[in-house]
Formats: structure tokens, sequence, C-alpha cells
């Protein structure tokens, strides 16, 4: 790799007069932002800044453009394709400390948070409000992060993605500006959608420093149980039939034997090691006694087990913190391993198919790789185990991954259904969207950020 030139002492000096010692350029603190979740090695800033307002990222930004410095805006940290290294070195922007949440407007069902506020944060600040934010990926992200990546999480089917739930955003681009990109209200046709461009956009136009999100009123009932299935077959029949009949379920999600043995070990949950659905039915009692029932006569006729029912708020909390925890037990499967994850998404129809192949292959070739997913709107994964120092073994985990992406885009599906494309997924982008819609996307990128200082190395080549 080659050497990088030192950090300009000039653009460091004015970072100290400005953030005192929220600026660090020790070798540990570097090291600790250089790294998330996926499988690649470490990619260290040449230092870290601590931004508390607006105000200071507007001056950290323009500090970054004035000396041609890169800038990674960094959250949680919990990305897994990449996201948050320092591809080029430079400067990591931690958003950590704007954790404010904004404004609540209950009569609207809104709430207007700073990017550093997490999932779970805006939920313990709604608990007295009878409102809820519903998107809910497995990390505790924060909303910066999971607007920056287009997030969503078991609650999907239901209640949607970011792309649905993000009203506005305050966005700090390349140059320097602030840019709103509309107000409060549920819908517009002013202009071009600002706030879907940036949904999803990954660090590459700008630094989120705000955002409005929709709330949702608690449900009257929740009732959540687990199933098991005689084989992955049976289980994801029966999600696509549960989806096809219009049944308004709020969680559907799907959890391979490997994964439930992962659990059974780490968070203690007792289940057959068989594959198995988990459900959350949300709605008034009547309406959601006509879920269960449906989708109880659905399971029976699948071959699934008798529901196990998760009927107080603190069983069904334990229950959906097993789920969201899936991805650290299945690391204790195999101690000291890396996670090469997928993250495909495919039309509804073609589930069942998608995952058996995918089964097959993991099965033919020996590597151990739970499976999991947000099934009721077609998004899985697979989680391979791998030791990251055995090339020949991660080659042979990207070869599958590679395998299982060519399969969902020939299904009319998508290589990333909520991670983000980072720096694992560029290799598909074109294969799913064509020549044309890369090229406009490169000329936004260039519009907007034509020093290439945003993020650089995410999404696609500059």
């Amino acid at each position: 790799m080659p050497q990088r030139p030192p950090l300009p002492p000039a653009f460091l000096g004015a970072l100290e007069t400005l953030l005192g010692p929220r600026l660090s350029t020790s070798p540990a603190v570097c090291a600790h932002h250089g790294r998330d979740e996926s499988i690649f090695a470490a990619m260290p800033p040449d230092a870290v800044v601590h931004a508390r307002t607006q105000d200071e990222v507007v001056a950290i930004v323009r500090l970054c453009r004035d000396h041609g410095v890169p800038l990674v805006p960094y959250g949680a940290g919990s990305s897994l394709e990449g996201h948050t290294l320092a591809t080029q070195g430079g400067l990591t922007l931690n958003l950590q400390q704007m954790d404010r949440v904004i404004a609540i407007h209950p009569e609207d069902q809104t709430a207007t948070v700073q990017p550093g506020v997490t999932r779970k944060a805006l939920n313990a600040e709604l608990r007295d409000t009878g409102l809820f934010f519903p998107i809910d990926p497995g990390a505790d992200a924060t909303i910066g992060g999971m607007c920056a990546t287009r997030a969503s999480g078991t609650n999907a089917v239901r209640y949607g993605t970011m792309r649905e739930n993000v009203l506005n955003l305050t966005v700090v681009t390349a140059d320097g500006e602030v840019v709103r990109t509309g107000q409060r209200a549920r819908k517009s046709a002013a202009g071009y959608d600002l706030t879907r461009l940036f949904v999803g956009s990954e660090g590459t136009l700008g630094v989120v420093v705000e955002a409005t999100v929709r709330l949702y009123p608690l449900p009257e009932s929740v009732m959540a149980a687990v199933c098991a299935f005689p084989d992955i077959g049976a289980a994801v029949q029966v999600v696509v039939q549960t989806i096809q009949l219009g049944v308004p379920i709020a969680r559907c999600e799907f959890v391979d034997a490997t994964a439930i043995r992962a659990l059974n070990g780490y968070s203690r949950t007792g289940l057959p090691e068989q594959p198995h659905l988990f459900f959350e039915f949300h709605g008034s009692e009547a309406g959601v006694k006509e879920q269960v029932a449906i989708v109880q006569a659905l399971a029976q006729d699948g071959g699934g087990a008798q529901f196990q029912w998760a009927s107080s708020p603190e069983e069904r909390t334990r229950l959906w913190e097993a789920r969201h925890n899936v991805y650290f037990a299945a690391l204790q499967l195999r101690p000291g391993c890396r996670s090469v994850v997928t993250d495909v998404c495919v039309p509804i129809s073609r589930l069942a198919e998608c995952v058996g192949q995918t089964a097959q292959d993991l099965q033919q070739s020996g590597m151990l790789g739970p499976i999991v997913g947000h099934v009721g709107d077609g998004n899985f994964h697979v989680q391979m185990l791998v030791d990251a120092a055995d090339h020949q073994e991660v080659e042979q985990a990207e070869a599958l991954n590679a395998r299982l992406v060519r399969r969902a885009l020939a299904m009319e599906g998508t290589c990333t259904g909520e991670h983000g494309v980072g720096l694992h997924k560029q290799g598909f982008l074109l294969d799913e969207l064509g020549a044309s819609s890369v090229a406009l996307m490169r000329q936004i990128k260039h519009a907007m950020d034509p020093h290439n200082l945003m993020n650089p190395g995410k999404v696609f080549a500059f």
C-alpha cells in the first residue's frame, strides 16, 4: 500500500483550535475507528474528531474541503460492508455525541433527532408517548447510520424501511453547505426528492446532521410466537402463503437450525434444533386473533409444530433480543472467526426457491453458515464463519456469496436488501442496475463531491 502523506499541520491546528481534546491522532483511537464488523482488514484514519453541533460539522467539512482531506462519517461502527473504513486515510468524523432528540410531535407522529441518537435511545425517549419507532436493524445503530445505509429490520414487512420512514434530512454537503431536504408533511410533490437521494447514499454525498422520522402508535394488542418446522422449505413456504394472503403480520423472521443452535448456546432459548419462524402480530384484539388463526392454520398445514407463545412484554423482549443477537451468537460457534454476510432480497414468489438452493450450496460446500432473514419481505442473510487469515476459506465464502447474488439477480432481486453496498457489494452494482444507472450515479457524485472527499471508495469507484 503506498505511503499516505501526513495530514497538513495547518489542518490539524485548525481542528485543535475548533475542538480541543475532541481531536485525536492516537493510534489506538484511529485503529478503533478503522474497523467494523465486515471481513475487511482494518483501514484506520489519520485522525478522529467528535462533533457536538451542526456548526462544528460545517467547519470540519469546510476544513477538509480546503485541505483536500478525505472524510468518513462514523456512527456506531456496526457496518457489515466496510462503510466506515478509511480507504484513503484522512479524517473520521464521529457523530455519537450529537445524540439529542430535538423534538417529538405526538399529534403528527414524528420525531426530529440528531444523527448520533440510536434506535433504542429514541424508543426510550418515546416510552410515555404511546408511540414507537419501528425500524430495528440487529445492531443498536445510530439514526444517521441507518439513514446512510437505508436500513430496515424485523418490522419492515409491516412498517417499511428507512426509505419509507424518513420525512426529511438536514445534510452538510461536501462544500460545507447546509441542505434541508423537506418539511415535516407526510407527502410532498415539490421538486426532486432530495431526501431519498441522501437516504442510502452511505456518506458519499454529505453528512446527515438531523433527521425527521415517522412514528407509529403502539398497537392495542401484540402477540408473538415461535414455530418449529421439519425443514427449510416448509417454513419458507408458510411465509410466502402468509404474505400472498395479505395477512398484515408485523414480524416474520426465519432462523435455520444452525442459527437456533447458536441462539440456544448464547441466549439460552431452549428451542429444538430445527428451522423456525418467529412471528409477531399487531392490531386490535379481534384483528390479532384473526391473523393468528390464519397463520396457525397455514403453519399446521405446512408441517409446523404448535406455536410457542411469548405472552408477556418481558417474554417478547427476550424473544426479539435473542433474534437480534443471532449475529453475535453465530460467532460463538467458531471462536475467533470473522463473518462474510450475504444480504440478498428477492420477490416473495421466488423466496422459497432462493433459500432452498442457497441451503444446498452451503451443505455441499461444508461451510458453516447460519441462514436467517426478514423473510416477510424476501430478505435473508447467510453468515459464513471463516478464518480471516485463511485466504482459501475466505475466497470460498466469497465465491458462495457471488453465486447467491447472481441467483438473486436472475430472480429480479437485489444484492443488498438492507446492509448497503459499502466496499463489499461494489462488484455487483453494475450487474444489478446496468451501465446507464451507475453512470448517472457517478455524475451525481461528481457534481456534489468533485474531489471525492466524502467517504471515498464506497458504493463505486470514483
